[in-house]
């Protein structure tokens, strides 16, 4: 059976510099809406499991055709209550609950809203759920836990399904022949979902998720991964549905090909990562999908017990990553794992966002390489413009978002004069004379910073070669120095391994946790490496990254600009001069 089909990818240098790469591959059916492959599966194969959640020790299951007849129930309530064709807000984590309604509101045509818990149970004064109710003004909305969102209720004001009891006398209603007609009528135009950004920069925009994107989306990952068609995915998954990633890709994939998703109750972490370990155990997933932190919490696992080593790989086609960079080292961890027991399984990666659905690149061939995301997804076209040093990418195709939810003006800045949707993400081609062999994540383009000399620093770059000089004892940072006269780290230590390493007590101030730091910057540094490749302290940040305060995702992506806001005092600690006792320095040598 073929796993990845063949790249054939066309590439064009035009005046001024930019290079337009598009894929030589037919894209193939799109289905008209997303109801229709979910309707379909239904019919074809109702005893198939749909999604299971955890309940207790054991799991509970709904399939196909069960899910089929609530989701019917659910599409006449919607209908009855006069809230087809308008947005549903769902605050809720990824749940059974969660998934029927997205589901009916594929099938009447309502936008559902997935709002991030974090906005909902965090945020004391509900800034950014204020903003988004304001601005989409839903007819309904779900909360699958009533107490714990009694603040978010009021806020939200709109006509309310309780939890998740009420949820199902909803489903209870008796289906007519509307659902048919509404679902019948909803179209490649139609917004499927309205999915909000991080509002790192200010308030979240809701960007537009047509049912055009989301099947093209899919479409391109049928084609590149050809075995689709015979073998429906197994998937573990714990990625917010409020994010593209979880929401469009994965679960998208499942209700796409006639899988089966178990909601995993796992986080990437030293604790949470036990409970991701011992569900993979027993599901054993034919398809992994996580963010490279996850894969961080993971690789331990699996490199020190090989009876779970040989549970992940029994089944496995590929592990993928994105949303971030993956370090090289556990890249060739995962590999090493495989290669022990046997696997045949390959690690992948694509590029993307929230507006293009997200997929718009996939390195869906051997590139042996983390930082490689690979080459324009059929009917996709990428365009690589010129912006400053460095190349920003840039998409379009039907996979692409129409603009942001009753804002034109965020809308027109979005969109180059040519229609290609402006990523702010810079890549760089693995080959400068080929650049049909992939493209290499280069950074966000905002991120960078100058130094005080006026040089240029690569956060994409120097980031990840940061991490891997660590070998894994960081595990995350953000890089700091900007018009100062050399680049700084705030990092964040992978606790396993600086408790191990530290052998008791605090690892932040152990001596050989120190020590390792400081003997990773002296590599990192060697070889002449000039200012902006350099990296000539590091500060242990103790407090984990806020989700309350944006400084990460609750897909475990840091935001840089936000942990530089909100520790500004540390910032210039790290750069006093001298050197605080709390900072590291190179290691002599």
């Amino acid at each position: 059976m073929q796993l990845f089909a063949t790249p054939d990818t066309r590439a064009e240098r035009h005046p001024g510099g930019s290079i337009v790469l598009e894929s030589g591959l037919p894209l193939g059916p799109v289905a008209g809406n997303m109801a229709v492959p979910f309707r379909e599966g239904v019919l074809a194969h109702p005893d198939r499991l749909l999604v299971a959640e955890r309940d207790g020790a054991a799991w509970r299951r709904v399939t196909w055709g069960e899910a089929g007849r609530l989701v019917d129930g659910l599409a006449q309530a919607l209908i009855d209550r006069d809230a087809a064709g308008r947005p549903v807000m769902i605050l809720s984590g990824n749940s059974v609950e969660h998934l029927l309604l997205t589901l009916a509101c594929f099938t009447v045509g309502s936008p559902a809203v997935p709002v991030s818990t974090a906005y909902s149970l965090l945020d004391p004064a509900f800034t950014k759920l204020r903003a988004m109710t304001a601005l989409v003004k839903p007819a309904v909305m779900f909360a699958d836990d009533p107490p714990a969102y009694a603040g978010a209720l009021e806020v939200v004001g709109a006509q309310a399904i309780s939890g998740r009891d009420e949820l199902h006398r909803w489903a209870r209603t008796t289906p007519t022949s509307a659902v048919a007609e509404r679902a019948a009528s909803v179209g490649p135009d139609t917004i499927a979902k309205i999915l909000f950004t991080s509002g790192s920069t200010g308030l979240p925009k809701g960007v537009v998720n047509t049912h055009l994107m989301l099947c093209s989306n899919q479409a391109m990952l049928r084609r590149i991964w050809p075995f689709l068609a015979d073998e429906p995915p197994v998937m573990l998954d714990w990625l917010p549905w409020s994010h593209t990633f979880g929401g469009n890709h994965n679960l998208g994939l499942a209700i796409a090909n006639g899988g089966s998703l178990y909601i995993d109750d796992g986080r990437p972490g030293p604790d949470a990562v036990k409970r991701t370990v011992a569900n993979l155990a027993e599901v054993r997933p034919t398809v992994y999908f996580n963010v490279p932190a996850g894969y961080a919490s993971l690789l331990p696992h699996l490199d020190g017990d090989r009876e779970f080593a040989e549970a992940f790989f029994s089944r496995m086609r590929f592990v993928f990553f994105a949303a971030a960079a993956l370090p090289q080292q556990v890249w060739d961890g995962i590999g090493k794992v495989a290669a022990s027991v046997g696997a045949q399984a390959v690690m992948t990666t694509s590029w993307g966002a929230t507006e293009t659905a997200p997929a718009a690149t996939s390195a869906y061939y051997a590139s042996g390489r983390s930082d490689c995301i690979g080459v324009p997804l059929p009917g996709v076209s990428i365009k690589l413009a010129p912006v400053g040093p460095k190349l920003e990418i840039r998409v379009k195709g039907p996979s692409v978002t129409p603009g942001y939810y009753e804002n034109p003006e965020k809308t027109r800045e979005a969109f180059d004069e040519e229609g290609y949707y402006r990523t702010g993400d810079a890549v760089r081609p693995v080959d400068e004379d080929d650049p049909g062999r992939g493209l290499v994540f280069d950074g966000r383009i905002n991120e960078d910073f100058k130094l005080s000399s006026g040089t240029w620093v690569s956060v994409g770059t120097l980031r990840p070669a940061l991490l891997s000089a660590c070998d894994g004892l960081v595990a995350d940072a953000v890089l700091t120095g900007q018009d100062r006269d050399c680049v700084g780290a705030l990092v964040w230590l992978n606790q396993a391994k600086a408790r191990t390493l530290a052998g008791g007590g605090t690892p932040a101030e152990a001596a050989a946790v120190r020590d390792a730091l400081a003997g990773a910057l002296r590599r990192l540094n060697g070889d002449g490496a000039g200012s902006s490749r350099r990296i000539a302290r590091i500060l242990i940040l103790e407090e984990a990254a806020s989700l309350a305060h944006g400084e990460i995702t609750d897909k475990g992506y840091i935001n840089q600009r936000a942990v530089l806001d909100r520790r500004a005092e540390l910032v210039e600690l790290l750069h006093a001069d001298p050197a605080d006792p709390a900072v590291i320095l190179p290691a002599p040598g």
